[in-house]
């Protein structure tokens, strides 16, 4: 006698497109607090009596608990599950609009919207790529990519929503709206996010021999990763990236107006907003595009291939910068060579270190947006300031991109062919 046996079907959370989708949405959700808070800038600055200085200090808290605590924040993803934690990220970021809706004192700012966001935030980002790594061993490039643009592509669809609350309704109220929408969204995306089997496989994985070849048999834990020369190599060069990138992007506005094209037309806009707006969609396409690209050709041959691309840009774009068109054109160029470290980075590290401990293992890495986001705005700054123009600016930006470019190409590759090697 036999006896037929029934397998249950597995839940719709469980495909890992659908992961991706919903880690996706979390992502979108937690993008506000970093790229419309110039809009809260001026009711806060009226409201509290304090200098834009001062304010600025919520912004840089932010970043801070975003990025230096991204270990700790990691820890707790792999620790108690993508569920739980992303959960936890969303009513703290989401918490921290509401909460600084009613603040009256500039600490309880730096508080609330600084460490509360930035802690809750920071939870997100790091656990969602840290879950796309383990869902696409195959496509780690394209995955995460497409989640970090998520983080930058959220803000394009509620900037303008939120301005125009702001006016129309005042500050306050913008934040607890907006607060409570993208806190439950948050929430709700991650009542679904699921951990894959360890040492996942999908079964219709896509052919990538050359990827295949380059990946760990086996997965460091941080303790082992933080011993192998590798990581500190991926740290100094994103590190790098970071800074570079950065130097650019704070400063795109003062570049614009030092050189006169800010407010010159192009296609009947001025041409600064339109350079913002088109970087932003460029530094959003980029990540997905370059993270396919690597799944394909390489990491190392993808990173020397796009950071020699804004190398490229930046020089071309200090050649052209007083004409209009060329401003807006090269600047979108420029973060097209620059966004995509978001996907390569962690695919490269997931790749060389294994997915077991992959959010924590990144969390280590993302620091070194912490260093650039410190770094960037001031070396710019200093360096315009001691030599009076931009153009030490523009030439130390492409020198780190070159530099970074050839590093991945010639120690890096070596390095993690001999890692591979020695299994």
């Amino acid at each position: 006698m036999t006896t037929a046996v029934a397998s249950a079907p597995r839940a719709w959370y469980f495909n890992r497109w659908n992961q991706l989708i919903l880690g996706l949405i979390a992502m979108m959700a937690i993008s506000s607090p970093q790229y419309v808070w110039t809009l809260f800038t001026g009711p806060l600055n009226q409201k509290l009596g304090t200098t834009l200085a001062q304010l600025q200090w919520t912004f840089s808290l932010l970043i801070i608990l975003q990025t230096w605590f991204s270990p700790f924040q990691a820890y707790l993803v792999d620790r108690f599950g993508p569920r739980a934690l992303i959960s936890i990220g969303a009513l703290l970021s989401g918490g921290s609009w509401i909460l600084s809706a009613y603040v009256d004192k500039l600490w309880v700012l730096y508080f609330t919207y600084g460490v509360l966001g930035g802690f809750g935030t920071g939870i997100i980002y790091v656990g969602v790529i840290g879950l796309m790594v383990r869902w696409f061993p195959d496509r780690r490039g394209l995955a995460t990519g497409l989640a970090a643009a998520g983080y930058g592509f959220g803000a394009f669809f509620t900037s303008f929503p939120i301005d125009g609350m702001i006016k129309s309704s005042g500050y306050a109220h913008t934040l607890v709206v907006w607060g409570i929408i993208q806190g439950a969204i948050g929430i709700l995306a991650a009542q679904w996010l699921r951990m894959p089997p360890e040492n996942h496989q999908p079964a219709n994985a896509a052919p990538a021999a050359a990827i295949a070849l380059q990946q760990s048999r086996r997965s460091y834990a941080p303790r082992e990763m933080l011993k192998n020369p590798i990581f500190y190599l991926l740290f100094v060069m994103m590190s790098m990236m970071s800074t570079s990138g950065l130097m650019v992007t704070s400063n795109v506005a003062p570049f614009a107006k030092e050189f006169g094209v800010a407010d010159m037309l192009v296609l009947g806009m001025a041409a600064l907003p339109l350079s913002l707006t088109l970087s932003r969609v460029t530094n959003g396409l980029t990540r997905p595009f370059f993270g396919w690209v690597s799944d394909h050709i390489g990491r190392e041959t993808t990173m020397a291939l796009a950071f020699t691309l804004e190398a490229v840009a930046i020089l071309i774009l200090f050649a052209f910068i007083d004409r209009p068109a060329l401003f807006v054109v090269l600047t979108g160029l420029v973060f097209f060579g620059w966004g995509e470290i978001f996907s390569l980075f962690p695919s490269t590290l997931t790749d060389t270190f294994g997915p077991k401990f992959a959010a924590t293992n990144y969390g280590f890495l993302y620091i070194a947006q912490g260093v650039g986001s410190i770094l960037g705005g001031p070396a710019a700054a200093f360096l315009k300031q001691a030599t009076g123009s931009w153009t030490a600016v523009f030439f130390v930006v492409a020198l780190l991109d070159a530099t970074t470019a050839l590093l991945a190409i010639t120690l890096l590759r070596r390095m993690r062919r001999r890692h591979f090697a020695g299994g």
